[in-house]
This record gives C-alpha cells, structure tokens and sequence, in this order.
C-alpha cells in the first residue's frame, strides 16, 4: 500500500464519518454541477435511443434523477469505510438467500448471481454478513487503470469478507473455490459492454441490438452453477433490497445463451421501470453488429 493511497483513504474515511443527512446535502451540492459537465452528451444520447417514445420533458425528468441517483452512489459507497455491520445490514437488505441454502445443503456448492449497474452495486458486497456461517460471497470485478481507485474499491468490496476475483482469472479461480467443497455465491455483473474480441452473441436490450458478455453462463454451464438474478430496489434514500430470484439449477439442460438472454429481459424490464437507477454514463451501444460482422468478414479474408 503506497503513501499516497493511505493519505487518500484517510481523508475519505474522515469524511465518511459525516451523517448520513450531511453526506447526502453533499450529494445534492455536487449533483447542480455534475449534472451539467460529467458525460451529459452520452447521458442523453443513452437515453433518446433507448426510450425514443419518450418525450423530452420525460427523459429530462429520468436525467435529472439519474444524476442524483450517481451522486448519492458516490458518498453511499464513501460511507462504506466507516459504516458499521448493524447499520449495513439495516440498510442493505437481501431475500431469497434461503434458495441458495437450501442447495448448498444438497451438494450444490456453487451459485452464481447475475447483477447489474443498478441502484448501488457496490452495497451488494455485503452480502457476504447474511450469508454466515453457511455460505461465503465473491465478486468479479474488471481491474482500473488508476491504481488508488482500483485498491479502494477492493478493500471496500473485500471487507465483509467476501473474494474479489479478477475477471481474467474468473474460470481458473472458480475451479479453485469448487474444490474447496465450501458454499460460494459468485456476483456476476454482466450489463458491460465487451471487447470486439470478446464479443460472441448479441441480444435486443433498451432498443438496440446489443453485444453482451456470455462469460456468467458459459463458466455455470461447465461448473453446474445454480443461476440467480438480483433485483434490486431502493425503498427509500439510503436503503436498498436485492431480491435473489431463482433461474435455473442446471443450465447447461438449456440451449446456450439462454440464460444470458433471460437477464438481460430481466434487466431491462427493470430499467423500463425505474430508468434513473441504472447506470447511463457509459458509451454501451458504441460497438454495433453491423460493425462487428464486417470486423468478422475481414478476419475471415485474411484467414
């Protein structure tokens, strides 16, 4: 851990110690300026095509919440570094973990839970404090190029627990964990948009054809993970629920990219119903089909 990183975590743990009230003052002082500098052109383009029925006045109101909502998100996930286990598991919630239980108790060690950018991501990770004794959490995460930032989001992802694992090393440590013999529920955030290299099946989401990650499902189907869907809620500022919603106990019974498919209707369904809460800030649709089969064309000539 560098000098610098131990500075930085210092200072926002001071700040994280701030009242919930204050924090969220702070979130609404910040979001009058993010809203109109932070990615408002990719915001609004993000939300003019997937929602073309929608007026302008509409999608101005979802802009506007958006914006709060990713506020909040930012001084929300601050809190972590001072937050206790009683007031994180009053505030983050989880049902359906009796599901997961109940298979672990029947020799299925492994579960696998497709999540999203929606609500706050970040608070899932505690998931892990419901889940003991029986059962221990893990999470995929992408690494970020900025050192700090990639270091404070795993001890904040980690503290409860739980096992960050790098998506590059995704399969190989799942071996690992099933050989361990122990109860693993593994998050699987899978809204992102893939590489032209790993880009192998599309799917229509928030109208347009969308390329999509395959890896949750292609690992469940060799591993025999019991596959879930986390719905999340926000029933008020502050407070989140995730509802654990059973898939299918052996997928790889189904045609492939069924599952894959079945999230992202899943996920869009909730999207449609509260669009503030997903995450807009991204060029998700910057990578077409109708690019990606000339990019295969050419491969195929050069072959």
């Amino acid at each position: 851990m560098t000098r610098k990183y131990r500075i930085i975590k210092k200072l926002l743990w001071v700040v994280s110690l701030l009242p919930f009230g204050v924090l969220y003052a702070l979130s609404d002082f910040c979001c009058l300026f993010v809203r109109r500098f932070y990615r408002t052109q990719v915001v609004r383009e993000n939300l003019r095509t997937a929602f073309p029925e929608k007026s302008e006045d509409e999608l101005r109101r979802i802009e506007k919440k958006f914006y709060h909502q990713f506020c909040d998100n930012f001084v929300e996930d601050i809190k972590m570094l001072s937050i206790s286990k009683e007031e994180t598991m009053r505030r983050m919630t989880f049902s359906g973990l009796d599901e997961i239980k109940r298979r672990h108790d029947a020799g299925q060690p492994l579960h696998f839970l497709y999540l999203s950018h929606f609500g706050n991501w970040e608070w899932i990770s505690s998931i892990n404090y419901s889940m003991q004794p029986w059962g221990t959490s893990a999470q995929i995460y992408h690494h970020i190029y900025n050192k700090v930032m990639n270091q404070l989001f795993l001890d904040l992802r980690g503290q409860y627990g739980g096992v960050n694992i790098e998506m590059k090393e995704t399969f190989r440590r799942i071996l690992q964990l099933r050989k361990e013999g122990k109860n693993y529920t593994i998050g699987f955030i899978s809204d992102q948009q893939p590489k032209w290299s790993s880009i192998h099946h599309f799917v229509p989401f928030l109208n347009h054809d969308t390329a999509v990650f395959i890896g949750a499902e292609h690992i469940a189907r060799k591993v025999d993970a019991f596959m879930m869907y986390g719905r999340m809620s926000r029933p008020k500022r502050g407070y989140y629920h995730l509802d654990i919603i059973p898939m299918e106990d052996h997928p790889a019974t189904l045609p492939e990219n069924t599952m894959t498919d079945w999230y992202f209707r899943l996920l869009e369904a909730d999207i449609k119903e509260h669009p503030e809460m997903w995450l807009w800030t991204h060029k998700r649709w910057s990578r077409t089909k109708e690019e990606w089969l000339k990019r295969q064309e050419g491969n195929e000539e050069k072959e």
